[in-house]
């Protein structure tokens, strides 16, 4: 791969800033040779060259970023921020803008824990095993809440508003106090944290005047190097439901009979629906069912569903807390479903003391899913597609249809999920596709700006977005002539005058790099 340049930037003060950023956290972390680039490349991406770094920086304290954030505007150098890079379907280690120097986050990786109260205090390199491991080693009777791949870094997960399986499953609201380098170098502390060491800092969600927490969400207003978490306590109990759907339109019945329990809280976690390729996809790959192009037919899909006991939809709830209050819970909602499946519903009990299952609702980081990225063959790639919608089965089943109908247009194996908040819900699609087969890669990118605009329609906005197509979603937010845009570019630019914090990251483009919009 051949170097790539920051904009605006000559090669002699390209290398008069690598010069100084190794002065603060020594040569050996300033990484800038072809194998180095190449690792910070988005390797599930349709076109992992659009996304190029020209370099890397990594520090090991907020001393060491504070100083990196100095030169980087000494010789207007844009950094790219990552925690441990492994935002796998959205972009990955890789930045918009090409040219920009990483700069990972991944050293960083102190545990402070409050086992009184149950907050963990964390820099960005610290992972979900690092964090499992942690509470396991010091018999902190705490649960995780970690997404269904777990590589990735604690901090970055909840900046960009990751999800889990747990009733802590929605990562950013269980922020509780940040500390973040500004463009300008400063250091600030959110909440409580603004006043010298109070001890409140992790334990009041908010602080005096406005509350900063979600600025530094999904933005490139500032590098966070703390933050507070709460952790959930160790349950009493968990029992699991797994319930089996026969028809592709059973998933409206599904959502409606769930939501009202979602809402009361009788449901305090996000059930996930599925459909048959999520249950195999990472068990299997394509050719051990089928060889040939086009949609699966209705034979193979009945062969596969047979095989695995499964139903075209899969549902799971689960119910955390006392056992008393989780049998109670459990037996509502299978007497609901009972009315309507002709699947028995599996119900399995999990007691303290239990050995955990090795698997996300139970706290307990996995990595095995991502295999479902060599679905085709070849190298595997995949790109995440998650519009929000409001909580209806109507509004799922049209959501459904519409999606299944674009997917079959462009030849695309459909690969579905519903995941139910409080009072929405958000409709993940992975698209998996072969990166050495080109055609397909042109039709994945046609079929991800269908989808875009199909939502767009509905007026449903996604909750996250790839980095190649960041300024498509934030177009969509269109009210008032896009003025939460215009506003994000205005706080940007009073913060950043020289845009060298993740330039296009969220669609939030400094005036200076305006010009590198795609």
């Amino acid at each position: 791969m051949n170097r790539v340049f920051p904009p605006g930037v000559s090669e002699k003060d390209f290398g008069r800033a690598l010069v100084a950023f190794s002065e603060v956290v020594g040569a050996q972390w300033v990484n800038s040779g072809e194998l180095d680039r190449d690792h910070y490349q988005d390797f599930f991406a349709i076109d992992a060259e659009a996304h190029s770094a020209s370099a890397a920086v990594a520090p090991i304290s907020v001393e060491e970023v504070q100083s990196v954030v100095k030169v980087a505007n000494e010789y207007s150098i844009p950094l790219w921020v990552i925690g441990r890079g492994k935002n796998f379907g959205y972009g990955s280690a890789a930045p918009v803008m090409s040219g920009s120097v990483v700069l990972d986050l991944t050293r960083m990786k102190k545990i402070e824990m409050d086992p009184i109260n149950g907050v963990v205090v964390v820099e960005p390199g610290v992972s979900f095993y690092d964090l499992y491991d942690y509470l396991e080693k010091n018999n902190l009777p705490y649960w995780l809440s970690v997404p269904g791949n777990s590589w990735g870094s604690v901090v970055g997960n909840a900046l960009e508003r990751g999800v889990g399986y747990t009733p802590y499953g929605d990562h950013a609201a269980r922020i509780h106090g940040m500390e973040v380098v500004l463009p300008d170098g400063d250091v600030v502390r959110t909440g409580m944290g603004a006043m010298e060491n109070s001890p409140l800092w992790h334990l009041h969600p908010h602080g005096f005047g406005p509350n900063w927490d979600s600025m530094f969400v999904q933005s490139n207003f500032g590098v966070v190097t703390r933050m507070g978490l709460w952790l959930m306590p160790e349950p009493e109990s968990v029992i699991s439901l797994e319930m089996e759907l026969d028809q592709p339109d059973d998933l409206g019945w599904a959502i409606d009979t769930l939501a009202p329990l979602r809402r009361e809280g009788l449901v305090q976690q996000s059930p996930t629906i599925g459909n048959w390729l999520r249950a195999v996809a990472a068990r299997s790959v394509r050719t051990d069912w089928y060889d040939k192009p086009g949609p699966f037919p209705d034979s193979v899909i009945k062969q596969i569903r047979k095989k695995f006991n499964i139903g075209w939809w899969s549902a799971g709830v689960r119910f955390y807390g006392r056992y008393d209050v989780t049998k109670a819970s459990a037996a509502i909602v299978s007497k609901e479903f009972a009315k309507r499946t002709k699947y028995e519903i599996k119900e399995k009990v999990w007691r303290r003391g239990d050995k955990r299952p090795p698997a996300p609702p139970f706290g307990v980081p996995i990595t095995f899913p991502l295999k479902n990225a060599g679905w085709y063959g070849g190298r595997g790639g995949h790109v995440s597609f998650s519009p929000v919608l409001p909580q209806s089965g109507t509004a799922a089943l049209q959501q459904f249809n519409r999606a299944w109908k674009r997917y079959d247009e462009f030849g695309i194996d459909f690969h579905p999920g519903f995941n139910l908040g409080e009072r929405h819900l958000t409709n993940i699609n992975q698209i998996m596709f072969d990166r050495d087969d080109k055609a397909m890669c042109d039709r994945v990118d046609k079929l991800f700006k269908g989808l875009v605009a199909d939502a767009d329609e509905l007026r449903y906005g996604e909750y996250r977005a790839h980095i190649s197509y960041m300024d498509l979603i934030a177009d969509t937010f269109d009210f008032n002539n896009n003025a939460m845009l215009r506003l994000n570019q205005t706080v940007k630019q009073a913060l950043d005058p020289n845009g060298i914090l993740s330039p296009g990251k969220s669609g939030i483009w400094p005036e200076k790099y305006k010009g590198a919009q795609k």
